[in-house]
């Protein structure tokens, strides 16, 4: 009787205890960062976007991935993975940002970008980058500014496009390094992976100086910003490089799976989609330590967070996953 007594006694605590994280949740906020209740990394649910999808954002409640060999952008609702529509963009959109209003997509077989306005995903300006010759890549979102950058930029200082927000106007073009691939804003300063140096350059977001260029690992590709450091996902290295944001100083390399590309920090971790093995990366921000190793699609390329989940674009089987 007593053995019955302290098993019910389990379930009655087991349950309070869920009814009290469920109302210390209350109501979703999309766009507030949740800091100490995650989601079972285990339970992925997938939806079918357009071909080859590469790049994701979140707007504060849709999901926007771009579709690399259908030229055009899909929008999900966050909540529900509902396909909300499917917009033209440029030849060969990859990286996706935005602004605050707007959805922006780096066209990479066009040599332009693409703003649509996130509400309805209505076309608002198609703009070139600097030069025909190079091919837009990522994308990174100031706070006044967006920022491109241009592979491969092999001929400097054709890297990294700085454009007006309002108008597409360019603001400046400067040396990202070289193949500069993906970017991130630090809240002062843009980072950029630069895969032909195997190092980041860090630029002053006001007028593009260059502040520093820091050895990473082998061909960097993704980069992201946890609050204080900068993530660098070394795509031929199977790494990813944490750097202290204030001065680039290097705090560690930890293995991941093949392939890593991009990344995205959930306010606690930095989830890396690692390409090559299928596989998404879990790492504990403060201090590297591997918190798992997740299957996922075919070709895992990017990653976004929601406030309550992880985003997955699946190049090979024009999935994105929700997990």
């Amino acid at each position: 009787m007593r053995k019955l007594c302290s098993c019910a006694l389990a379930v009655l605590a087991l349950l309070a205890l869920v009814v009290s994280l469920s109302a210390q949740q209350g109501p979703l906020n999309p766009k507030a960062v949740a800091l100490l209740r995650w989601y079972p990394a285990n339970l992925t649910t997938s939806f079918t976007v357009g071909l080859d999808p590469q790049g994701v954002a979140f707007d504060g409640a849709n999901i926007w991935v771009a579709n690399h060999d259908s030229d055009t952008v899909t929008k999900l609702r966050a909540s529900d993975g509902a396909v909300l529509g499917a917009f033209p963009a440029g030849a060969g959109p990859h990286g996706v940002g935005f602004d605050g209003a707007n959805i922006w997509v780096a066209d990479s077989l066009s040599s332009t970008v693409t703003k649509l306005r996130a509400s309805d995903g209505a076309l608002l300006g198609t703009y070139v980058v600097e030069n025909h010759s190079y091919s837009p890549w990522g994308i990174a979102f100031d706070g006044t500014s967006i920022w491109v950058t241009n592979a491969p930029g092999d001929r400097p200082p054709a890297s990294v496009t700085k454009l007006r927000v309002s108008d597409g106007a360019i603001l400046g073009v400067f040396d990202g390094g070289t193949y500069p691939r993906d970017a991130a804003f630090d809240g002062a300063n843009i980072w950029v992976a630069s895969g032909g140096d195997n190092a980041v350059t860090k630029l002053r977001a006001s007028d593009g100086a260059k502040l520093g260029t820091f050895t990473v690992g082998w061909y960097p590709w993704g980069v992201t910003f946890d609050g204080a450091h900068i993530w660098v996902a070394n795509r031929l290295g199977n790494t990813v490089t944490k750097l202290r944001a204030s001065d680039g100083a290097t705090l560690g390399t930890f293995p991941v799976g093949e392939g890593p590309a991009q990344m995205a920090f959930d306010g606690a971790n930095i989830w890396v989609a690692n390409w090559v093995s299928n596989t998404v990366t879990k790492l504990r921000a403060s201090d590297g330590a591997n918190l798992g190793t997740f299957p996922e699609g075919d070709g895992p390329m990017s990653v976004a967070f929601d406030g309550v989940n992880i985003w997955v674009p699946n190049r090979g089987d024009n999935t994105v996953s929700k997990r």
